[in-house]
């Protein structure tokens, strides 16, 4: 009997999740060309939404194999995009910025690992990468209003938060890398 609460079983091709994904591709491109508040408040927000959005819609309806990989690498392309645009403004320095992002670069180089071991690609969320993901969306914000008192606080919060996940994400990972051996 199936589990009346799990989601739909991942489907071949493409999903309407993967269309709600592919939106963040272009707010990626236009957030560092865009420079107003306005219109960074406004990309940030659809950036936010796509990513909760994709995520609600897959669960309901179902996702595809290519969205469980896809929406992760969509995600860190806009963190990139974002956060190398506050580096570009000197608001933050390159180590500080490298710390908002080393769970994205670390689960980003695991990902590569299994793809090159043939021992899975897709991820699943966990809890501590979520709030992760808040806490970067709250420093793009800071930064983005311009306010100096919450900018480095959240983006420390966000570096010491992304430590416990890179924790949290690698203890499945290297019992699944262990388990062939």
């Amino acid at each position: 009997m199936a589990d009346p609460v799990a989601p739909p079983p991942l489907r071949r091709g493409f999903a309407l999740a993967d269309a709600i994904t592919l939106v963040r591709i272009p707010l990626a491109i236009a957030f560092p060309i865009l420079g107003g508040t306005t219109e960074r408040l406004a990309l940030l927000g659809l950036a936010a939404a796509t990513d909760l959005g994709d995520g609600v819609v897959a669960r309901r309806y179902g996702g595809s194999r290519i969205g469980a990989v896809l929406d992760p690498i969509v995600d860190k392309l806009f963190m990139a995009a974002a956060f190398g645009t506050v580096l570009w403004s000197g608001d933050l320095a390159w180590w500080e910025v490298t710390a908002l992002l080393m769970r994205d670069i670390v689960l980003s180089v695991a990902f590569f690992i299994t793809l090159a071991t043939g021992r899975g690609t897709a991820v699943p969320a966990r809890f501590g990468g979520k709030v992760v993901t808040l806490l970067q969306l709250l420093t793009l914000l800071a930064f983005i209003l311009k306010s100096s008192y919450f900018l480095r606080p959240l983006a420390w919060a966000t570096a010491a938060v992304a430590l416990y996940a890179i924790y949290d994400y690698n203890q499945p990972f290297f019992r699944k890398l262990n388990a062939n051996d």
